[in-house]
């Protein structure tokens, strides 16, 4: 198992539009992150900051995140999640989450 942590910015006039999306995530978005070996999903919010934290249990995660990128209800969810965030100045050249270190673990 793979634990991954991510960051993103949420733009300050779309927190609440975002907090309510994630009252209700629609049912096949949850059913892809499953089919895709993610568990333990979380995504936490500090200013205007968004932390993210999954476990993943497969075995090529670059694999998996391309099917969720293909799957529709997946796409249409962005449609509406994409626009209430922009990328930290940290994330790579073409990545909206940036991926974040893990520097400890207690088990």
């Amino acid at each position: 198992m793979r634990r991954v942590a991510q960051v993103i910015r949420v733009l300050p006039e779309k927190v609440d539009e975002y907090r309510a999306l994630h009252r209700d995530v629609p049912q096949p978005v949850l059913d892809r992150l499953r089919a895709c070996h993610i568990a333990n999903y979380s995504i936490h919010l500090l200013g205007d900051r968004l932390f993210a934290h999954f476990e993943y249990a497969g075995d090529d995660l670059a694999a998996d995140l391309a099917l969720m990128a293909a799957d529709e209800p997946t796409q249409a969810w962005w449609r509406l999640t994409d626009p209430c965030q922009e990328p930290v100045a940290e994330a790579g050249t073409g990545e909206r989450w940036a991926s974040m270190e893990q520097v400890f673990l207690m088990e």
